[in-house]
């Protein structure tokens, strides 16, 4: 058998073979979904403002001619001086069944690591929480969505073999997203909006949701700070994620609440499902990607609970059933079959009315990986 080497991606040739591996590797897998070329490029190339704060190194390895396996890594200086640690991220990691090539992509990011002063290696990761991270450790058959990553369990076996120990779990939900509104739910939803004055917002048109972009995000940034790992976005990022989601969201499922003072304090973003839509892109725009997904856009009847969260100054008031109903009842309006929660921190106490108060089951575990080097 040939040596596997590890080789540093040069020029734009072979950054798009570093994209489509996976779509290779995987092109047999039904749950596996292409990402879009354009977006891949825009994350791993300098018009991602993230690279103004974050170190990156892309890495092929072959056998032979042959590519088996990719891994980036990533240096989040700003994560870094946020929570005190010396740590370098491996992310857009992918690789075929053989151990040997995970171990010498994985043993290249180590060495781009201390060579940098860092002392641990944690992931997957992106360069924020906004792009993909943690792989699947059970139900690995199981739905994707377009803002999750795909893995077979051998990732799991050659990343524990290698040391690696799990620092922390996600978890997924699926459920029928027309079914009644928990009696719970709706009776507290009423309570809390008179008791503290406030107001769902409900949007007719486009440039409606638009000046609240900015705030959603910046409710982001107050609502996730404390969880793992998590920085906030600059405000550069923000702008590139309000022309990345917001030409994507259906505004019934947009579902704001704002105080009398019109700040935004609870968020519920939903999507409908792209998944099949960009499996006939098959990774590309052009010539007729756009239209399977702007068609996906209109016709639907699966949705991706793409984000939600509640201001901390607005948590343990029971806020989230405001926007947990409305979302409920538009499921209901317009006949739309199922629902899929992103992945969302184990034991977050704001996601637990999926498992609690409504008819949901667990779709899959995940997780990131450390261990020191």
């Amino acid at each position: 058998m040939s040596t596997i080497v590890v080789k540093e991606v040069q020029g734009r040739c072979e950054l798009r073979k570093f994209i489509d591996f996976p779509n290779k590797l995987f092109r047999n897998v039904p749950t596996y979904i292409p990402p879009l070329l354009s977006d891949e490029l825009g994350l791993l190339t300098k018009k991602n403002p993230s690279l103004e704060h974050c170190d990156l190194q892309l890495y092929m390895a072959y056998r032979g001619k042959e590519i088996v396996g990719r891994v980036a890594a990533i240096i989040n200086r700003t994560c870094n001086e946020h929570w005190n640690k010396k740590s370098v991220r491996f992310g857009w990691c992918d690789f075929i069944e053989d151990y040997d090539v995970f171990k010498a992509l994985i043993d290249k990011v180590i060495e781009f690591g201390k060579t940098h002063g860092m002392e641990e290696i944690e992931g997957p990761f992106g360069f924020t929480d906004m792009d993909k991270e943690c792989w699947m450790i059970n139900n690995f058959d199981q739905r994707q969505n377009i803002s999750t990553l795909y893995n077979p369990k051998y990732y799991i076996d050659f990343v524990e073999r290698m040391g690696f120990e799990i620092k922390c779990r996600w978890q997924q939900y699926q459920m029928p997203a027309n079914q009644p509104v928990p009696e719970k739910v709706g009776r507290i939803n009423g309570l809390v909006m008179e008791k503290y004055g406030l107001k769902l917002l409900r949007f007719k048109k486009r440039k409606e949701i638009y000046p609240y972009a900015r705030k959603f995000f910046l409710t982001i940034n107050e609502s996730f700070k404390d969880l793992y790992d998590f920085v906030p976005l600059t405000e550069k990022e923000i702008d590139v994620y309000i022309n990345e989601y917001f030409p994507f969201v259906n505004l019934n499922f947009a579902n704001f609440v704002v105080d009398k003072d019109d700040n935004l304090v609870a968020f519920g973003l939903s999507i409908p499902s792209l998944n099949d839509a960009y499996k006939k892109a098959n990774g590309h725009l052009f010539p007729f990607g756009w239209y399977h997904i702007l068609r996906a856009l209109h016709k639907f009847d699966t949705i991706d609970l793409l984000l939600n969260g509640v201001h901390p100054d607005w948590q343990k008031r029971g806020v989230h059933s405001i926007y947990y109903c409305e979302m409920n009842q538009n499921a209901i309006k317009f006949n739309v079959q199922k629902a899929y929660t992103n992945p969302q921190i184990m034991g977050n106490e704001a996601v637990k009315i999926w498992s609690t108060q409504y008819q949901a089951e667990e779709l899959m575990q995940r997780a990131v990986f450390g261990k020191a080097i």
